[in-house]
């Protein structure tokens, strides 16, 4: 290895940012990671620390700062040290005004377990 340079799949392995490596290269090479706005055109680029990774997932954005090159994929409190999240906060999910659960009469619904026990009882004895 290059001094601290990495390959951008082997980073996104050890960083847990898929869950393999594999995964990573497919990643890479349909650009959906940019490197310093660069779109990454193989798995086998190299970033380096200082480098801002953006990387497009199913349902998010991720935006992370490049502190430093894995050597293996580790637990996840190393993974975090190899990167600066810098994504932007996730917008909050408003309910919509339609959303509200819905009202209905008392008893219209099904029977609660004590009422299906007096219903029972009532049909034992007749």
């Amino acid at each position: 290895m290059e001094g601290t340079r990495q390959r951008i799949d082997k980073w996104l392995f050890f960083a847990r940012v898929v869950k393999s490596r594999t995964l990573a290269a497919r990643l890479a090479v349909a650009g959906r990671v940019r490197i310093n706005r660069d779109k990454v055109s193989q798995a086998s680029d190299l970033i380096k620390p200082g480098d801002v990774l953006t990387i497009t997932l199913d349902r998010r954005i991720l935006v992370y700062k490049v502190v430093g090159a894995g050597v293996r994929r580790g637990p996840a409190e190393e993974a975090r040290k190899l990167y600066e999240d810098l994504s932007p906060p996730a917008p909050a999910k408003a309910a919509p005004a339609d959303a509200l659960v819905p009202l209905r009469d008392a008893g219209s619904g099904r029977p609660t377990k004590r009422e299906r026990r007096d219903t029972d009882r009532l049909r034992d004895r007749q």
